[in-house]
């Protein structure tokens, strides 16, 4: 690693004004590919700061790259210039105290910023980790997608980095280009909202690292509201600021351009959580990964555009967690599991002769992620059932989740209206089965 960190500092000196003030080049290369992980709608790709490897969301919603998780190795980082100042987001809990941590060396693929501002929040309550079940830790936006045109292949799973004076588009048919406006470093578009019968323009934050598909902001002066009877109160995820709530429902018909939507899945996000989001008074909610990846996308922000391609995911339906619990990787759990039979003779030794004589069957222990039940939606399936708020999560239909990541697990929340759901939990060391069955709370 610190052989890494010092051929990084050779090439910064070595190659002089090639590098602005805090901006990205991308090294002896007019374009690079970097894969990413997928998880519930989110892209994970891997960063390097100051020469060690972490993960990071990457967010079109924030201004601003943001650490956390790293109380393990924080001296590593080798942070300095360092300044207190708070943070706002999504949620109620108010402002995040954090450190600006200034000259940074960050790489992502072969794109390279040797004078990159950090803001490291060291509160523990800001981690994500828990509610993706992989690590992560930190965000980055603008800084990044400002110095390139970037492709987004979300059916394949990569990025590519462009440099914006070479980069040539390609002929599209089936393409559509919006307009991009900014304010406060985030991409706006225009979008076309059917609600109440009514056809209304909307601006929309596009929003990579949010996981549902649309937000819209309550505003009865142009008909965006939730359906009425169609919708119920949830837990809708949490932001630096807190938790944030509010009420799931549809909208009928969603535009962008050519491309139609319906039925679309749709939070209101009460209005206390989303003040900080509200002082641009422009915007009426956000379209997030939900719907972004039924597209391969090209984020141009030097030319303030945005080109969208419908994939294989275009068509998919818009589903949501019918079972009406949240799950959070919380912590370990030993799990005792059995091993391989071991074919031995009279004596105990190994035996490969193929003639049975004696199978020793053995345990092993060993850890495994405890997938916590950390929300119970008030009346739904798994309320009435049983589920609290606590109990750790053993098997769903008889697959042990000792064996599944969390994203596995949660899909099982997603199947089919009118799906069985039986669910052995551990309750205070005590194993619990409950049974129900999803239910489209819309019909």
């Amino acid at each position: 690693m610190k052989r890494f960190l010092f051929l990084l500092i050779v090439v910064l000196y070595g190659t002089g004004s090639v590098f602005g003030q805090s901006k990205f080049n991308l090294l002896n290369t007019e374009s690079d590919k970097i894969n990413f992980q997928l998880i519930d709608n989110l892209i994970i790709m891997p960063v390097s700061v100051n020469g060690i490897e972490l993960s990071f969301l990457l967010d079109t919603g924030v201004s601003r790259p943001i650490l956390f998780n790293i109380l393990n190795f924080a001296d590593s980082l080798h942070l300095k210039n360092l300044k207190t100042i708070s943070l706002r987001g999504l949620g109620a809990d108010g402002a995040v105290s954090s450190i600006k941590s200034e000259k940074n060396i960050v790489r992502i693929g072969k794109a390279l910023n040797p004078n990159q501002d950090l803001y490291v929040v060291f509160d523990n309550s800001i981690n994500f980790t828990p509610i993706l079940g992989v690590p992560v830790h930190g965000i980055i936006g603008y800084d990044l997608l400002k110095d390139f045109i970037v492709e987004i292949n979300y059916r394949r799973q990569f990025i590519k980095l462009h440099n914006p004076q070479t980069y040539k588009y390609k002929k599209c048919r089936n393409c559509e280009t919006l307009n991009l406006s900014f304010n406060n470093n985030k991409p706006y578009l225009e979008a076309s909202i059917l609600t109440q019968k009514e056809d209304n323009p909307v601006k929309l934050l596009i929003d990579t690292g949010g996981s549902d598909d649309l937000w819209l902001f309550e505003d009865d002066s142009i008909g965006l509201k939730p359906m009425n009877d169609k919708y119920f109160n949830d837990y809708l995820g949490r932001g630096l600021s807190g938790s944030v709530y509010g009420k799931r429902s549809k909208v009928s018909h969603l535009k962008l351009k050519s491309f139609s939507f319906y039925d679309v899945n749709t939070a209101f996000p009460d209005s206390s959580s989303i003040s900080i989001a509200k002082t641009f008074k422009e915007r009426n909610g956000s379209i997030s990964g939900g719907l972004l990846r039924r597209f391969n996308i090209i984020i141009d922000y030097p030319h303030a555009k945005l080109t969208l391609k419908k994939n294989h995911n275009f068509s998919l339906p818009f589903e949501y967690n019918k079972s009406g619990i949240v799950l959070e990787q919380r912590g370990l759990r030993i799990v005792k599991e059995l091993l391989s039979p071991k074919v031995t003779d009279l004596y105990g030794r190994d035996n490969d002769t193929g003639v049975l004589i004696t199978t020793s069957v053995t345990y092993g222990y060993d850890l495994k992620p405890a997938y916590e039940v950390v929300v119970v939606r008030p009346n739904s399936a798994a309320e009435v059932a049983g589920i609290e708020i606590g109990d750790v999560v053993i098997s769903i239909n008889g697959k042990l989740t000792q064996n599944l990541s969390l994203q596995e697990v949660n899909k099982m929340f997603y199947l089919k209206t009118g799906s069985n759901i039986k669910i052995t939990v551990d309750r205070n060391n005590k194993r619990l089965t409950y049974q129900f069955k999803l239910i489209d709370v819309f019909k």
